[in-house]
Protein backbone atom coordinates (compact mmCIF):
# COMPACT_ATOMS: atom_id res chain seq x y z
CA UNK A 1 0.00 0.00 0.00
CA UNK A 2 3.01 2.59 1.22
CA UNK A 3 5.18 1.30 -1.72
CA UNK A 4 2.05 1.85 -4.66
CA UNK A 5 0.77 5.47 -3.20
CA UNK A 6 3.80 6.64 -2.14
CA UNK A 7 6.82 5.81 -4.41
CA UNK A 8 5.14 5.31 -7.36
CA UNK A 9 4.32 8.10 -10.18
CA UNK A 10 0.34 6.70 -10.66
CA UNK A 11 0.09 6.84 -6.87
CA UNK A 12 1.34 9.81 -5.86
CA UNK A 13 -0.62 11.67 -8.67
CA UNK A 14 -3.63 10.38 -7.93
CA UNK A 15 -3.06 11.23 -3.95
CA UNK A 16 -2.53 14.98 -5.25
CA UNK A 17 -5.56 14.86 -7.55
CA UNK A 18 -7.85 13.41 -4.63
CA UNK A 19 -6.40 15.90 -2.14
CA UNK A 20 -6.91 18.79 -4.29
CA UNK A 21 -10.67 19.28 -3.74
CA UNK A 22 -10.21 18.57 0.37
CA UNK A 23 -7.98 21.03 0.94
CA UNK A 24 -10.23 23.41 0.29
CA UNK A 25 -12.93 22.16 1.70
CA UNK A 26 -10.54 21.78 4.48
CA UNK A 27 -10.06 25.37 4.63
CA UNK A 28 -13.65 25.80 3.94
CA UNK A 29 -14.84 24.22 7.68
CA UNK A 30 -11.10 25.57 9.39
CA UNK A 31 -12.34 29.18 8.03
CA UNK A 32 -15.94 28.55 9.33
CA UNK A 33 -14.75 26.47 12.51
CA UNK A 34 -12.35 29.12 13.44
CA UNK A 35 -15.35 31.74 15.25
CA UNK A 36 -17.90 28.55 16.01
CA UNK A 37 -19.86 28.33 12.93
CA UNK A 38 -20.58 25.03 12.50
CA UNK A 39 -20.88 25.24 8.89
CA UNK A 40 -22.72 21.57 7.57
CA UNK A 41 -23.53 23.47 4.29
CA UNK A 42 -20.04 22.75 2.48
CA UNK A 43 -22.22 20.37 -0.08
CA UNK A 44 -24.34 23.03 -0.65
CA UNK A 45 -21.74 25.63 -1.74
CA UNK A 46 -20.13 23.35 -3.53
CA UNK A 47 -23.20 22.83 -5.69
CA UNK A 48 -23.71 26.76 -5.94
CA UNK A 49 -20.27 26.93 -6.91
CA UNK A 50 -20.56 24.93 -9.97
CA UNK A 51 -24.03 26.05 -10.67
CA UNK A 52 -22.36 29.47 -11.20
CA UNK A 53 -19.87 28.27 -13.07
CA UNK A 54 -21.86 26.28 -15.33
CA UNK A 55 -24.48 29.28 -16.09
CA UNK A 56 -21.38 31.56 -17.56
CA UNK A 57 -20.43 28.21 -19.32
CA UNK A 58 -23.50 27.23 -20.70
CA UNK A 59 -24.85 30.64 -21.21
CA UNK A 60 -21.30 31.64 -23.36
CA UNK A 61 -21.03 34.27 -21.09
CA UNK A 62 -18.04 36.94 -21.90
CA UNK A 63 -15.12 35.66 -24.87
CA UNK A 64 -13.25 32.58 -24.47
CA UNK A 65 -10.25 34.14 -22.98
CA UNK A 66 -11.99 35.56 -19.93
CA UNK A 67 -14.65 32.56 -19.35
CA UNK A 68 -12.63 30.48 -16.88
CA UNK A 69 -11.78 33.56 -14.98
CA UNK A 70 -15.49 34.59 -14.89
CA UNK A 71 -16.96 30.51 -14.14
CA UNK A 72 -14.26 31.31 -10.83
CA UNK A 73 -15.56 34.53 -10.07
CA UNK A 74 -18.94 33.66 -10.32
CA UNK A 75 -18.09 30.24 -8.44
CA UNK A 76 -17.08 32.55 -5.30
CA UNK A 77 -19.94 34.89 -5.36
CA UNK A 78 -22.67 32.01 -5.89
CA UNK A 79 -21.26 29.85 -2.80
CA UNK A 80 -20.34 32.91 -0.57
CA UNK A 81 -23.75 34.33 -1.07
CA UNK A 82 -25.26 30.81 -0.38
CA UNK A 83 -23.46 30.92 2.96
CA UNK A 84 -24.66 34.57 4.14
CA UNK A 85 -28.45 33.60 5.41
CA UNK A 86 -27.46 31.10 7.47
CA UNK A 87 -25.31 33.49 8.90
CA UNK A 88 -27.44 35.85 9.30
CA UNK A 89 -30.00 34.02 11.13
CA UNK A 90 -27.22 32.78 13.39
CA UNK A 91 -26.11 36.18 14.38
CA UNK A 92 -29.82 38.23 14.37
CA UNK A 93 -31.91 35.83 15.44
CA UNK A 94 -29.46 33.02 16.75
CA UNK A 95 -30.90 30.07 15.06
CA UNK A 96 -28.98 27.28 15.15
CA UNK A 97 -26.72 27.10 11.96
CA UNK A 98 -26.21 23.38 11.99
CA UNK A 99 -29.98 23.33 10.88
CA UNK A 100 -29.93 26.22 8.83
CA UNK A 101 -26.63 24.68 7.03
CA UNK A 102 -27.78 21.13 6.60
CA UNK A 103 -30.98 22.22 5.45
CA UNK A 104 -29.68 24.33 2.64
CA UNK A 105 -27.41 21.44 1.69
CA UNK A 106 -31.13 19.69 0.28
CA UNK A 107 -32.56 23.23 -1.12
CA UNK A 108 -29.15 22.96 -3.52
CA UNK A 109 -29.12 19.68 -4.23
CA UNK A 110 -32.46 19.64 -5.42
CA UNK A 111 -32.13 22.59 -7.26
CA UNK A 112 -29.60 21.01 -9.43
CA UNK A 113 -31.60 18.07 -9.81
CA UNK A 114 -34.30 20.58 -11.06
CA UNK A 115 -31.52 21.98 -13.59
CA UNK A 116 -30.26 18.79 -15.31
CA UNK A 117 -33.40 16.86 -15.76
CA UNK A 118 -34.60 20.39 -16.90
CA UNK A 119 -33.28 23.41 -18.86
CA UNK A 120 -29.83 21.93 -18.05
CA UNK A 121 -30.21 18.38 -19.61
CA UNK A 122 -27.35 17.54 -21.78
CA UNK A 123 -28.60 17.40 -25.10
CA UNK A 124 -26.50 15.51 -26.41
CA UNK A 125 -27.07 11.82 -24.47
CA UNK A 126 -29.68 13.05 -22.72
CA UNK A 127 -28.44 11.98 -19.20
CA UNK A 128 -28.88 14.39 -15.98
CA UNK A 129 -26.15 16.25 -16.58
CA UNK A 130 -25.27 19.79 -18.04
CA UNK A 131 -23.34 19.56 -21.38
CA UNK A 132 -19.77 19.32 -20.90
CA UNK A 133 -17.57 22.37 -20.76
CA UNK A 134 -15.71 23.74 -23.53
CA UNK A 135 -11.36 23.10 -23.71
CA UNK A 136 -11.07 27.30 -22.83
CA UNK A 137 -13.71 26.43 -19.92
CA UNK A 138 -11.81 23.88 -18.23
CA UNK A 139 -8.37 24.32 -16.15
CA UNK A 140 -5.19 23.07 -18.27
CA UNK A 141 -3.16 19.81 -16.82
CA UNK A 142 0.64 20.24 -15.76
CA UNK A 143 1.80 17.44 -17.75
CA UNK A 144 1.93 14.59 -14.37
CA UNK A 145 -1.06 12.17 -14.95
CA UNK A 146 -4.24 13.64 -14.27
CA UNK A 147 -3.06 16.54 -11.81
CA UNK A 148 -4.44 20.05 -12.70
CA UNK A 149 -3.33 23.57 -12.82
CA UNK A 150 -5.64 23.44 -9.77
CA UNK A 151 -3.57 23.03 -7.50
CA UNK A 152 -2.07 25.78 -8.09
CA UNK A 153 -5.35 27.58 -7.04
CA UNK A 154 -4.99 25.47 -3.75
CA UNK A 155 -1.14 26.93 -2.90
CA UNK A 156 -2.70 29.94 -2.98
CA UNK A 157 -5.20 29.66 -1.25
CA UNK A 158 -4.01 28.05 1.67
CA UNK A 159 -1.18 30.30 1.50
CA UNK A 160 -3.74 33.80 1.93
CA UNK A 161 -5.83 31.94 3.96
CA UNK A 162 -2.83 30.56 6.32
CA UNK A 163 -2.10 34.58 6.49
CA UNK A 164 -5.65 35.87 7.20
CA UNK A 165 -5.64 33.36 10.06
CA UNK A 166 -2.04 33.25 11.40
CA UNK A 167 -1.41 36.69 10.70
CA UNK A 168 -3.73 39.42 9.99
CA UNK A 169 -5.84 41.34 12.56
CA UNK A 170 -8.80 39.80 11.22
CA UNK A 171 -7.19 36.65 12.15
CA UNK A 172 -6.64 37.31 15.86
CA UNK A 173 -10.41 38.68 16.37
CA UNK A 174 -11.93 35.83 14.72
CA UNK A 175 -9.62 33.31 17.24
CA UNK A 176 -10.14 35.47 19.93
CA UNK A 177 -14.15 35.44 19.29
CA UNK A 178 -14.14 31.65 18.52
CA UNK A 179 -12.42 31.08 22.07
CA UNK A 180 -14.79 33.47 24.11
CA UNK A 181 -17.08 35.22 22.24
CA UNK A 182 -18.97 37.19 25.21
CA UNK A 183 -15.16 38.25 25.98
CA UNK A 184 -14.91 39.66 23.24
CA UNK A 185 -18.17 41.36 22.74
CA UNK A 186 -17.85 42.88 26.28
CA UNK A 187 -14.08 44.57 25.29
CA UNK A 188 -15.94 45.97 21.61
CA UNK A 189 -14.81 43.43 18.81
CA UNK A 190 -17.27 43.22 15.92
CA UNK A 191 -18.54 39.27 16.34
CA UNK A 192 -20.90 39.38 14.54
CA UNK A 193 -19.49 40.82 11.75
CA UNK A 194 -16.58 38.76 12.08
CA UNK A 195 -18.87 35.75 12.23
CA UNK A 196 -20.62 36.93 9.14
CA UNK A 197 -17.14 37.48 7.03
CA UNK A 198 -15.99 34.09 8.18
CA UNK A 199 -19.15 32.04 6.91
CA UNK A 200 -19.29 33.82 3.83
CA UNK A 201 -15.18 33.27 3.25
CA UNK A 202 -16.01 29.93 4.67
CA UNK A 203 -18.61 29.30 1.69
CA UNK A 204 -16.43 30.95 -1.05
CA UNK A 205 -14.19 28.67 -0.46
CA UNK A 206 -16.22 25.98 -1.10
CA UNK A 207 -17.47 26.99 -4.01
CA UNK A 208 -13.55 27.42 -5.07
CA UNK A 209 -13.33 23.40 -4.54
CA UNK A 210 -16.89 22.72 -6.41
CA UNK A 211 -15.26 25.17 -9.63
CA UNK A 212 -11.82 23.06 -9.20
CA UNK A 213 -13.91 19.77 -9.08
CA UNK A 214 -15.99 21.00 -12.38
CA UNK A 215 -13.52 22.46 -14.42
CA UNK A 216 -10.60 20.17 -13.65
CA UNK A 217 -11.97 16.53 -13.65
CA UNK A 218 -15.61 16.46 -14.18
CA UNK A 219 -16.24 19.45 -16.84
CA UNK A 220 -20.30 19.43 -16.07
CA UNK A 221 -22.50 19.85 -13.15
CA UNK A 222 -23.70 16.74 -11.99
CA UNK A 223 -26.34 15.78 -9.12
CA UNK A 224 -23.00 13.60 -7.11
CA UNK A 225 -20.43 16.45 -8.00
CA UNK A 226 -20.25 17.63 -4.06
CA UNK A 227 -21.74 14.66 -2.20
CA UNK A 228 -19.35 13.05 0.60
CA UNK A 229 -16.97 15.79 0.25
CA UNK A 230 -18.54 18.15 3.71
CA UNK A 231 -18.59 15.87 5.66
CA UNK A 232 -14.44 15.20 4.51
CA UNK A 233 -14.09 18.83 5.26
CA UNK A 234 -15.25 18.86 8.96
CA UNK A 235 -13.20 15.80 9.31
CA UNK A 236 -9.89 17.46 8.09
CA UNK A 237 -10.37 20.61 9.89
CA UNK A 238 -10.81 18.93 13.30
CA UNK A 239 -8.02 16.58 12.91
CA UNK A 240 -6.12 19.75 11.51
CA UNK A 241 -7.41 21.82 14.44
CA UNK A 242 -8.68 24.25 12.11
CA UNK A 243 -4.67 24.88 11.07
CA UNK A 244 -4.21 25.44 7.27
CA UNK A 245 -1.02 23.70 6.51
CA UNK A 246 -2.16 20.95 8.91
CA UNK A 247 -5.41 20.75 6.64
CA UNK A 248 -2.62 20.49 4.01
CA UNK A 249 -0.92 17.12 5.58
CA UNK A 250 -4.47 15.87 6.50
CA UNK A 251 -5.50 16.21 3.31
CA UNK A 252 -3.25 14.37 1.82
CA UNK A 253 -2.90 11.72 3.73
CA UNK A 254 -7.18 11.48 3.52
Amino acid sequence: FLVFTFFNSDGLATVFVESTPLILVGLSAALAFRVNFWNIGIEGQIFLGVIGATLIAIYNIGPNFLRLPLMLLFAIIFSGLWALPPAFLKVKLKINEVITTLLFNYLAFYFVLNQVYGPWKDPVDKFPHSEQYEIHERLLKIGWEDVSSGIIIVIISVLITWWILERSKFGIKSKFCGINPSMALAIGLPVSYITLVSAISSGAVSGLAGFVIATAYEYRLTPHIALGYGFSGIVIAFLAGNRPFAVVFVSLLM
